[in-house]
This record gives structure tokens, sequence and C-alpha cells, in this order.
């Protein structure tokens, strides 16, 4: 078993990103949320402190990061504002490592340093209206013509449609169901046939921007398919390894903030001369969101620990994924009854905690997904 110990760049690493967002993010939180305002100017200074690029070796002009480092990132900027690392770890994850784990060396040279420093903000088409988890039954299509590729069709829930300079999108290029039927391309912004729809208007995470891509007749040269054509599905399978983690530090840090904001609350409100914290409904409520905020990291700091040094985290990340957003949605729906009546106002933070928390057990497949894949690689180890 690994025990996680925070080393000193660790700590180094984890006060940077407290630090950025105390003072860039926290000021900005409830004007965002309530304008759905996608903050890009944020995220082009987050490359000036490696935030956009934490996984990119340096040589890619990245942080050259691992994933412990990385959970840390997301940990502490997600307690501040799960909108502003939803997108961290859309941009991170999905396309930036997309392009990292299978482009070819010219695509790497290319789009990386763009997508490392900030400059760039890249998004990751996968899911469609009548295929979210069952990515095998996708329309969106590609044709090819000569040196091109002519696609149709749509993708939704896509995060950065709009503001995004490059997508890389999954696409059908051959008969539905055929696991080798799908292949990835890089496309930019301003090719013909290629446009995002209105921004959708959500529940919670509304400063991370989400919307539909469109693609009519849209031409896509050869040069811009990502590894060989019908690896799309397996690299996206691939990938999602890493994007569970992602969403269970988002979850992480949702839960720690939701709880954090408890404890402060319930240390300062009184009812019949004490602190409510001195009532032992609400102490043992807090004791248990604590602990299992705790478990949460574990959970994630293990999956971390297997995808930096190269071993097979399917199950773990699954696991870690499936538990941290449960205990996201518990701890904030904890921290709107602490508050009692002020909990489901806007003039605490608890309400947002509870908006936002709720997304973490949908994206990158709902708990019944995760548990699917938890009990297959349980059967593979009999």
């Amino acid at each position: 078993m690994m025990y996680y110990k925070e080393s000193e760049q660790m700590a180094l690493v984890r006060e940077s990103a407290r630090e950025f967002s105390r003072t860039h993010i926290k000021p900005h939180v409830m004007e965002w949320d309530e304008q759905q305002h996608f903050p890009k100017d944020l995220f082009h200074k987050m490359g000036e402190y490696g935030f956009m690029g934490i996984l990119v070796p340096e040589e890619y002009g990245g942080a050259g990061l691992g994933y412990q480092e990385y959970i840390t990132i997301l940990d502490e900027i997600s307690k501040v504002c799960g909108s502003i690392g939803l997108s961290v770890a859309a941009h991170n994850s999905l396309c930036t490592n997309h392009i990292l784990s299978f482009a070819n060396e010219d695509q790497k040279r290319k789009y990386l340093p763009k997508l490392a420093s900030g400059e760039w903000i890249g998004a990751w088409g996968l899911t469609e209206t009548e295929s979210g988890s069952d990515a095998g039954g996708m329309n969106t299509t590609a044709v090819q013509d000569g040196d091109y590729w002519i696609i149709n069709g749509s993708k939704t829930f896509i995060t950065h449609a709009i503001s995004a300079e490059v997508a890389v999108v999954i696409v059908r290029t051959g008969q539905k169901g055929d696991k080798h039927a799908m292949t990835a391309f890089i496309i930019e912004k301003g090719t013909k046939g290629f446009s995002a729809g209105n921004k959708m208007n959500k529940l919670g995470m509304r400063a991370s921007e989400t919307a539909f891509l469109y693609f009519d007749n849209c031409k896509v040269h050869k040069d811009q398919v990502i590894g060989n054509v019908g690896e799309g599905f397996i690299q996206a399978l691939k990938l999602l390894d890493g994007g569970r983690i992602s969403i269970a530090a988002l979850s992480l840090g949702i839960a720690r903030g939701a709880y954090e904001c408890a404890l402060r609350y319930a240390n300062e409100r009184k009812q019949f001369n004490k602190k409510i914290y001195e009532f032992q409904d609400v102490s043992f409520t807090l004791a248990e969101m604590a602990t299992k905020i705790d478990a949460s990291e574990l959970l994630i700091r293990r999956a971390g620990y297997l995808k930096d040094t190269n071993q097979k985290v399917t199950k773990e990340s699954a696991m870690a994924k499936w538990y941290a957003s449960e205990v996201a949605v518990e701890v904030a729906n904890h921290a709107v009854q602490i508050h009692g009546g002020y909990g489901f106002t806007k003039d605490y933070p608890a309400e947002k905690y509870f908006r936002d928390a709720k997304l973490c057990t949908i994206g990158e497949g709902t708990s019944a997904i995760q548990k699917m894949v938890i009990s297959r690689e349980l059967i593979k180890d009999v």
C-alpha cells in the first residue's frame, strides 16, 4: 500500500496554486457565476504559472510535473471555484493530454507550446446528443476525400467550445459499434464548416463555458489525424483513465471548500448561547465530512501514483472518481444544511459548492458507469 506524504516541492506547488486562487479567482467567483462569464484572460495568466501545461514536458513548453502535482493544483483551484477547476482539468487532461499522448512529433511541436503557455485554450469532443457514454453509437462522421476528410455532425457538452483555439474531436470513420471505426482529429478555430453553438445555461459550473460543436462539410487535412485512422476510441479510453483522476481531484477541491466554509460557519454561528459546533449533530456531521474527504484524497493519490509510475490505473481511477464525486455532493449538501436558511442564499458560498458538486457525478461517466468499470476490472483479477 502506498502512503502519500507531501514533499517540499509539492508544498511549494500547493502554495503557488493557493495564492493564485486567492488573488485572481476568489474576488470574482460570484460575478463570473451569475453572469456565466468565462474569464479567458485568467487562463492566459494561468499559463504563466504553468497551470495550463502541468503534465507537458519542458521541451514542449510545459511545467513538466506529474499527476501528484496536478491533483494538488486542481484541489486548490477547485476549493475556491469549481468552474475554474473544471476548465483547467478539461484543458490539461483532455485536449492537451490527447495531443501529448498520441500525436506525432510535428503535431506536438506545433500545438503543445501554445496550449501549455495558455496562449491557446483547448477543447475536446467525444459526447453527442444521442451517444453519451455509448461512444460507439456516435453519428458524427468523417469521409475521406483524397488528402482530406469531410466531417459532418455535432458534439455536445463541450467545455470551451466557443473560446477554444483548437479542439481534438473523435468522429466515426467506419461502421457503428466497431471499436476501430473512430478517429481523432485536431481542428483549429476558423476551419471552414467548423463552428460552435450558444453557451448552455447550467445549474452549476457556470463560469466554465459549455456549448455544442458543429461540423458542416468541415474539410480537414489528413495531417490533422492523431495517430492512425481507427484508433480514436482506443485513445479516448486510455485518456479517460487520467480524466477520471481529474474529476476526482476537482471533486476533492469542491468538497474541501464546502467543508471549510461549513466549519467556519459552525464556529461563528451561535444558537441558545453556544456555537452550533458544540451541538453533537453538527460536530459529528463535520467529523464525517472530514473523514470522507481524507478517504477521497487517499484514493486519488493512489491513482495518481499509479499513473506517474506508468502502471495500470483503470480500476483505481474509477474508484477515485466514483467515491470522490459522491462525497463532494454529500459534503456540499451537509454544508448547506449546517448553514441553515443562510445556506440557501447567495450571501454564503455553500449554495455554489452545492450546485457545482453535482456535475462531478456526471462528467467523465456517471457513478453507474464507474461501478461498471470497477466490476469489470475486478472480474479480470479473478
